[in-house]
């Protein structure tokens, strides 16, 4: 019988102050902490050094998908109480599933308002975990009035005000549909993509759209009776045949970022083939699981006892990657999603 995997397992002290609340000027500027999953080895570099650890031949795996100014601000009709929404999926039309507080003032029925009567909703249902669904009016088309009015939902652990929205959203994103970026992805710039793909590295885009379930902690202390919150994703032919023919030339598969590892990771096969199309994910990875694509993950440094710490330990171990945790605390390294990055993969092969 396996040994219960418990969330106090993945537990690390982290010092509040390393959060980091604000991105860097340079996006490439960011530090880098390079894991060898074999031996735990670290070597201490700054991300734009990632060229130094890339072949041609490898490939590169991107999540395009676009951040949408997802969190509403607004009131209630006839009482003028304020009411806060976080657009989370949209359902079908206008009617999307949403986050609303204070929720039990948000009864179905309710009327909401949003920029002087710019945006009018009604709620009609609650839904699992108190979501609620909501029904939106206006006059025009729904992505600019959004963007008129909305914001960019932070993640909770971000209390500075955003100055530029442009800086929560990577050079290549593409597909609106996010209620949070892809975090690994904002090291980059045009220039290191340019100069990665100069290199003779295949880059293949996938398109996760990223909940804000991915903030949820997991509650129950057995792991195995937390439940995943369910993405959208998308692979195009393209990107599948990419991914497959670089598996088969012995290329690595270099997954940028925990939402293009569950992207590809969901749409493979027993193989190891990715099948292009669109579906929804529920996949949890941990320690026990066999990776069938990912050879190698970039990725930002996650909160403790997270899903996405269970995650990155699955591929270099809970032990090195809690041991290189502290390490990045000791070398005062940024947390979370203005915070650094870390590249995991064998370095002696």
């Amino acid at each position: 019988m396996t040994d219960i995997l418990k969330k106090s397992d993945f537990y690390f002290d982290l010092p509040q102050e390393l959060i980091a609340q604000d991105p860097l000027e340079d996006r490439s500027a960011s530090r880098l902490l390079c894991l060898d999953k074999n031996t735990g080895e670290v070597q201490h570099k700054i991300f734009r050094n990632i060229v130094d650890y890339l072949n041609p031949g490898d490939c590169l795996v991107l999540n395009n998908t676009k951040v949408i100014p997802a969190r509403l601000l607004g009131e209630r009709e006839g009482t003028g109480a304020h009411v806060e929404v976080l657009l989370l999926k949209r359902r079908e039309g206008d009617v999307w599933e949403t986050l609303v507080r204070p929720g039990k003032k948000c009864r179905p029925g309710t009327r909401l308002v949003f920029g002087g009567g710019l945006l009018k909703a009604e709620v009609l249902e609650t839904v699992e975990e108190g979501n609620r669904l909501i029904h939106f009016e206006y006059d025009g088309i729904f992505e600019e009035v959004l963007d008129a009015l909305g914001e960019m939902p932070l993640p909770p652990y971000i209390t500075h005000k955003l100055q530029d929205k442009t800086r929560y959203q990577t050079v290549y994103a593409k597909y609106e549909g996010s209620a949070a970026a892809p975090t690994a992805g904002l090291h980059f710039t045009n220039d290191l993509l340019k100069q990665i793909r100069d290199m003779g590295v295949s880059i293949a885009y996938v398109t996760l759209h990223v909940g804000l379930g991915t903030f949820r902690p997991v509650k129950e202390e057995n792991v195995l009776e937390h439940h995943m919150h369910s993405e959208y994703y998308q692979i195009s032919e393209e990107a599948a045949l990419l991914i497959n023919t670089t598996k088969k030339k012995g290329g690595r598969i270099i997954c940028v970022g925990t939402t293009s590892c569950r992207t590809v990771e969901s749409a493979a096969d027993e193989q190891g083939k990715v099948i292009p199309g669109c579906d929804n994910t529920e996949i949890f990875i941990y320690p026990g699981y066999r990776f069938k694509v990912l050879d190698c993950l970039i990725t930002n440094f996650h909160l403790p006892e997270s899903t996405l710490v269970m995650l990155v330990s699955a591929l270099a171990g809970r032990e090195k990657v809690l041991a290189a945790y502290e390490t990045a605390v000791a070398e005062r390294y940024r947390f979370f999603s203005f915070g650094d990055a870390m590249f995991i993969a064998d370095f002696h092969k």
